[in-house]
């Protein structure tokens, strides 16, 4: 059966918009937004009907008939922590995204698609959004209470890169363990458990490995004498961890072409902070082999960084002993976007239900009136193991704080 997929990609300066027959792509654009048409518009949500009106005016200039789309995914925004998986656009998640706690072009993702789909008749959906979260519990835990461990990292491209992998394995995602490192403006490491995200560094708050455009994970001592000099103000300061911080911040630009140019012309200063970054990235994959317990199957290198063989070679010759090492350079949100809509279509894949959540306070996890997924997730893992493996000491210790049946 044949399938018509419009997918919808909202960026900061730009919206990517692509359809497709099944697998075949048969149009796709990129719709560049300059700083003078975005200056216009107070908040992300504003930007809403101008961009509508942008995608329907492309589409129809390239004779696509609306009335054949069999769907309409976009990308997901910053909403409630879920699994990963493709969700149907309803009423839940627009409220969210309409009030996401962080304003981001990607929160219209799914408006946009909902709209569009619900003018002609379609379902609308989204997929592995930025907020997929499945952590381990403790691994949510920081040392200071305040502070949680976020999961926000590239979700799509490093499930949809994982799966494409497992594809040419012979195998099945859910059998493998991988460590996926997504290198673009931010840089995101993985530990994927069995079709599952157990750990991951959080690029939207600059945490993790140095990225172009990100500081990553900085000392908090310093940090906070810094928050409070007087040097910069709280705009400041964040855009200096998200946006100003990384390659920006010692080399004043974001690329790392550039940089790599820099290096050739016998600029020490360029080799000595592209090494660093690629040393980070590098420290952080170790980091995730040991969430997986050393049983990694694969290392993943992506997005548009991973287009530089120097770059992947210097970061495989620091962790090659760990696992083997596969690079799958460039990233395709928009055909990632559409293969999801296409499995759901087949029924390859069920869709699934988006419920909005409050944020799950680890400090309350024993109030037991109160629903939460993170005592569930504790609880399931203290559980006997299946078979003859003996419990551990620390599994027989939690095991008396789980519920008893009468």
């Amino acid at each position: 059966m044949t399938y018509n997929i419009l997918a919808i990609n909202p960026g900061s300066t730009s919206t990517k918009i692509a359809v497709y027959k099944n697998e075949d792509q048969l149009f796709t654009t990129s719709i560049s937004h300059t700083p003078e048409e975005l200056a216009g518009f107070k908040s992300v949500n504003e930007q809403f009907e101008w961009r509508k009106g942008l995608i329907l005016k492309n589409l129809a200039e390239n004779n696509i008939d609306m009335k054949k789309l069999s769907a309409v995914v976009g990308r997901g925004g910053v909403i409630s922590p879920i699994e990963s998986g493709v969700y149907e656009v309803n009423d839940d998640l627009i409220h969210d995204l309409l009030n996401a706690r962080m304003q981001h072009a990607s929160n219209l993702g799914g408006l946009l698609a909902r709209d569009i789909a619900d003018s002609i008749g379609v379902k609308s959906y989204i997929a592995d959004p930025v907020v997929v979260d499945e952590m381990m519990p403790y691994a949510r835990i920081s040392g200071v209470p305040e502070l949680p461990r976020e999961s926000i990292f590239h979700a799509l491209n490093q499930k949809a890169v994982a799966r494409l992998f497992a594809k040419e394995s012979d195998k099945k995602y859910e059998d493998l363990n991988l460590v996926v490192c997504h290198m673009g403006g931010g840089c995101t490491v993985s530990a994927h458990r069995r079709g599952r995200v157990i750990d991951t560094t959080n690029a939207l708050d600059g945490c993790g490995p140095i990225s172009p455009e990100r500081s990553g994970s900085l000392p908090p001592g310093p940090l906070i004498r810094l928050c409070f000099s007087g040097k910069y103000t709280e705009e400041e300061l964040l855009k200096l961890v998200h946006g100003k911080g990384g390659l920006y911040a010692h080399l004043g630009t974001t690329s790392v072409p550039e940089a790599l140019d820099r290096i050739m012309a016998h600029d020490l200063h360029a080799m000595l902070i592209l090494r660093a970054m690629c040393y980070s990235i590098a420290k952080e994959i170790g980091a995730m082999s040991v969430a997986l317990k050393g049983d990694v199957d694969a290392i993943l290198l992506t997005g548009g960084i991973a287009h530089s063989k120097r770059v992947t070679d210097f970061i495989a010759d620091h962790v090659d002993s760990i696992a083997p090492i596969f690079v799958y350079p460039g990233e395709n949100e928009l055909k990632a976007l559409s293969e999801n809509a296409l499995a759901v279509l087949r029924g390859e894949r069920s869709v699934k239900t988006y419920v909005s959540e409050d944020y799950d306070d680890p400090s309350k996890i024993n109030d037991t009136s109160r629903r939460s997924k993170l005592r569930d997730v504790l609880l399931a893992t203290i559980m006997p193991p299946k078979g003859n493996k003996p419990m551990t000491a620390v599994r027989q210790y939690l095991r008396k704080f789980s519920p008893r049946k009468n």
